[in-house]
C-alpha cells in the first residue's frame, strides 16, 4: 500500500460542510517548516485531491493549518475584536505508507479532529 492525506471540514454551528476553507500543509523536520501546498477546501468541505497524494508521500512530522478566522468572516460571523479562532494549526505524524485522514470538526469558539479512515 502507498500512503496519501486526506481531510474532511464540517461547520458544525452550522451543520454543513465547510465550503471555501484554505488549508496549508507544512512538513516538519524539528522546528522547520517547509510549505508543500496550499488547498481550498469544495462544496462538500473536501480537497479535490489528496492533501499530499501518494506521488509525493514520505513518512515524518507534518502539520495542517486550517484558515478558520477567514472562512468565518466568510461566513457572516466576523469577530469584533481578535477572533478566538483564527489559524488551527494540527500536528501530526504519519510513521508507514497508508491512508491519513485527518478532518476538522470547526465552529466559531471549538474544533475536534482525530485520525479518520
Amino acid at each position: 500500500m502507498t500512503g496519501y492525506l486526506t481531510t474532511h471540514v464540517l461547520d458544525t454551528a452550522r451543520g454543513q460542510p465547510a465550503a471555501g476553507l484554505t488549508i496549508e500543509l507544512f512538513r516538519m523536520e524539528g522546528e522547520t517548516r517547509t510549505h508543500i501546498r496550499t488547498l481550498t477546501t469544495d462544496a462538500d468541505g473536501r480537497t479535490d485531491g489528496p492533501i499530499l497524494p501518494e506521488d509525493a508521500f514520505a513518512p515524518g512530522t507534518y502539520e495542517l493549518v486550517f484558515h478558520a478566522g477567514a472562512y468565518l468572516d466568510a461566513m457572516g460571523l466576523a469577530a469584533d475584536g481578535p477572533r478566538f479562532l483564527d489559524l488551527i494549526p494540527i500536528r501530526f505524524g504519519m510513521a508507514k505508507a497508508a491512508h491519513y485522514h485527518v478532518p476538522l470538526l470547526l465552529s466559531p469558539f471549538g474544533y475536534s479532529t482525530y485520525r479518520g479512515s
